[in-house]
């Protein structure tokens, strides 16, 4: 089960303050961070700052590393579904030679599709897992494909025009409807032939209770079914996913020759041999490996990690970041990891779900160099790794908050009147904008350094007992043990915070977003479904709810319009700890049903009329609901042989020539 990605929340960011960073506020210049904007997203570029600080050493490695990050870009979409690379090209290519109105709706209809598809890496929009749906007709589309050349006809037209328009087919990515067989209703290509009570049983029976140890099983494989009999398809060299996996080698073997010290080329051989073995034993050795190292300045994670694209929690989706370390705004981070045995211990959960010692928990600030996979274009804003409870505990965890893509996110929202139109009054307005910037960022520290790395499980327990709601009880876990402690004046007293009122910002932005603004993101007459709103849903409806006898929280009406008002930040801090141990004891003694019954009374269900005046208020608006991002382009040097020398970075490329350039240039799966 994946427990690592913290995704932007639905509320914008807000404005550069005293308390951002020195890096956030010296990128405030011309830099030019909108590139696109259609239907719900809008695309940014990011700045890697420092790149030219750099060695050429240094420069030389992340090229390579970032090269083997975008060569597994195929395995991602035939993750996502089975005719997901058949579509793309057949979309790309009557794109590509169109030689009618470019002006046209139909034609307009077709290019909002592509770059619909090319952001969600298949056919399934990224955060609501619903397949879109084409404002451009089948008789256009396959009146195109009949003039394309004969190197370009699809080998089933009719078949990819019936998942493409009609919408009872593949409707959605991943299902997590309550009562429904989660596989056999999700669109994606982690199982085929094959039921949820299958899948289960088949890992059931593979897990050891007893084993200390256990590898993460069904992180790299497809399970199917042949001759009746249930069986892997392991993603390796030699296995499924070969052509692609077999170039990320070859990459990363390069890349190795350029690594930092000795621990760092280990690090990338033991990569190598998991993905030439497929052995998950080998994957928890390289990860420990990995988890250690905290000497050098490069880093990268390649493989399959995060787990939300599988409606059970088990197969890992291929992600890649690569980055470096931002030495200055890491330390903060350095600061909260220095402290994680005093956060542990006074955790308000039951001592018996504490960890005994904190071992080896690390974490940085870093400057992403390179967005691939499951983190391109949508991105995390931080991760924590290693998934593994007993890696965590025996080895630690490395968690790093990827602070020049929160600095876009912030650029980028300047002056779009969201706190005009939701937030109650100027006070906390005021507050916003003078602590907000600081306060999301130590939220994401926490979460990810400490949130992810707390609690233990009791013997014996399943790490996937939680099943299918497992990953919305971990992010709800991780948000609580954050908004726990952003109140605590354990952070003044480090000297994190400058003000006891801080914290009140981050408060009032996460009740607002949990109750009523992240609901922009949902389809009128939909519930919640992502795991990360579901969480944000839950916690903030239950801690509602509770402090309904104390008036904790309001919800007032003021000239038709619903605001948030928290009347009392310290009940709710205390409610929030309240939360933190009833989930942490669901986590540790793998209590399905309460679990469930969490997600389900807290999460899902929406309130229509709300729903439809949230929506109301912001269309008036015209913010993106979701961002992304175009990386910046790497161009190697060479000398007169050839051989690089140095590598060059540039920031002048477009969504629609990057997708398609790296259709092209990376296609590895057919």
């Amino acid at each position: 089960m994946s427990l690592t990605k913290f995704i932007v929340p639905a509320m914008a960011a807000m404005a550069i303050t005293a308390c951002g960073s020195k890096a956030t506020q010296e990128t405030a210049d011309d830099f030019d961070y909108t590139v696109d904007r259609f239907a719900d997203i809008e695309v940014l570029r990011y700045k890697v700052p420092d790149f030219e600080n750099l060695t050429p050493q240094q420069r030389i490695l992340i090229y390579y590393l970032t090269e083997a990050a975008i060569t597994g870009r195929d395995i991602l979409w035939e993750q996502n579904g089975k005719y997901n690379l058949a579509i793309r090209d057949l979309i790309e290519n009557v794109y590509t030679n169109f030689d009618g109105d470019r002006e046209s709706d139909e034609f307009k209809g077709l290019e909002l599709y592509l770059k619909q598809i090319e952001f969600a890496n298949g056919i399934h929009h990224h955060y609501s897992m619903d397949k879109f749906t084409p404002v451009f007709s089948r008789e256009f589309l396959a009146g195109l494909a009949a003039k394309l050349p004969a190197d370009q006809q699809p080998e089933d037209l009719e078949t990819l025009l019936t998942i493409i328009f009609d919408p009872s087919v593949m409707p959605k990515r991943v299902n997590q409807a309550e009562g429904q067989d989660l596989i056999l209703t999700s669109a994606n290509n982690l199982y085929d032939n094959i039921s949820q009570p299958e899948v289960e049983n088949y890992y059931n029976a593979l897990k050891d209770t007893t084993d200390a140890t256990p590898v993460s099983w069904g992180l790299n494989a497809r399970l199917t079914k042949q001759d009746g009999k249930v069986v892997e398809q392991v993603y390796k060299v030699g296995g499924l996913y070969s052509e692609s996996i077999s170039k990320i080698v070859d990459l990363l073997g390069k890349a190795a020759e350029y690594a930092e010290n000795d621990s760092q080329r280990a690090i990338i051989n033991k990569l190598i041999e998991y993905y030439r073995t497929g052995n998950l034993k080998t994957f928890d050795e390289y990860s420990i490996a990995w988890v250690e190292d905290t000497a050098s300045q490069v880093d990268f994670i390649n493989g399959f990690i995060e787990s939300y694209g599988d409606p059970l929690g088990m197969t890992g989706a291929y992600e890649s970041i690569v980055n470096f370390k931002n030495q200055e705004a890491s330390h903060r981070t350095e600061v909260i990891s220095g402290n994680a045995e005093w956060f542990e211990q006074h955790s308000p959960v039951d001592p018996r779900f504490r960890k005994d010692e904190v071992k080896g928990v690390s974490a940085k600030v870093i400057t992403a160099a390179i967005l691939a996979g499951d983190a391109y274009p949508a991105t995390p804003i931080g991760i924590n790794l290693p998934n593994a409870n007993w890696i965590r505990a025996a080895h630690g965890s490395k968690s790093v908050t990827l602070e020049n893509i929160t600095e876009a996110y912030d650029q980028a929202s300047h002056g779009n009147g969201f706190n005009e139109e939701f937030v109650i009054d100027k006070e906390t307005s005021d507050l916003l904008d003078k602590y907000l910037f600081i306060t999301d960022n130590l939220h994401t520290d926490l979460h990810e350094c400490l949130g992810h790395a707390s609690g233990r499980l009791l013997p014996g327990v399943d790490p996937d007992a939680l099943k299918a709601h497992g990953s919305t009880l971990e992010e709800a876990r991780a948000d609580l043990f954050a908004l726990y402690y952003l109140a605590d004046p354990k952070l003044l007293e480090l000297g994190l915070l400058d003000n006891p009122d801080a914290y009140k910002a981050e408060y009032y932005k996460y009740i607002l977003n949990g109750l009523m603004t992240q609901l922009m993101r949902i389809e009128p007459g939909k519930d919640v479904e992502e795991a990360h709103m579901r969480n944000r849903q839950l916690i903030s409806a239950w801690v509602y709810e509770k402090g309904k006898p104390d008036n904790v929280i309001e919800m007032v009406k003021r000239d038709g319009k619903t605001y948030i008002k928290i009347n009392d930040y310290a009940k709710l801090r205390e409610l929030f700890g309240q939360l933190l141990g009833e989930v942490q004891r669901i986590k540790s003694e793998g209590d399905y049903q309460a679990g469930r019954d969490l997600v389900e009374n807290y999460g899902v269900k929406v309130d229509p009329a709300l729903h439809k005046e949230v929506l109301g208020r912001y269309a008036k608006l015209n913010i993106a609901p979701y961002k992304g991002f175009v990386n910046p382009v790497y161009t190697p040097v060479t000398d007169k042989d050839g051989n690089i020398t140095d590598v060059t970075i540039s920031y002048d490329e477009d969504y629609l020539p990057q997708v398609l350039r790296y259709s092209k240039q990376y296609r590895t799966l057919k």
